[in-house]
């Protein structure tokens, strides 16, 4: 017991770090529109395409447990991904990330991809760091 009252608080605190850290913002022009999310560019790295500032986001494993999706598609962590997801129209402006991963607008979303989540993994997903 002792040693999972660690492990939240450990938790408890990186999540912490990472809100106060936040986000980098790309303040490139962004179309609007909607696209499926089948349609996802390979984007299996990771280096200059990160937008997270100071690189204190890991993105070695199969999933961003900042944002809630899979690392291969995180068009909040990497600027090249989100640059395709604008190309598309797939892009949320009111909250600067790709419109079929934007939780806030469509939380529904938000279930399939913890869906894929545990069916990979056999559990649910990590709770998400941010919104």
């Amino acid at each position: 017991m002792n040693a999972m009252r660690k492990l939240l608080l450990t938790t408890g605190i990186a999540a912490l770090m990472t809100v106060f850290a936040g986000c980098g913002k790309d303040s490139s022009p962004e179309p609007t529109g909607k696209m499926g999310t089948a349609a996802v560019p390979d984007s299996s790295h990771h280096d200059d395409g990160d937008k997270h500032a100071g690189g204190t986001h890991d993105h070695s494993g199969w999933w961003c447990a900042e944002h809630g999706v899979p690392e291969e598609e995180c068009g909040q962590c990497n600027s090249k991904l989100a640059a395709a997801f604008q190309k598309k129209g797939d892009w949320c402006k009111e909250h600067d990330r790709p419109d079929s991963q934007c939780f806030i607008c469509h939380p529904e979303y938000e279930a399939a991809f913890a869906a894929r989540y545990e069916a990979k993994f056999g559990k649910k997903p990590p709770k998400r760091e941010v919104n």
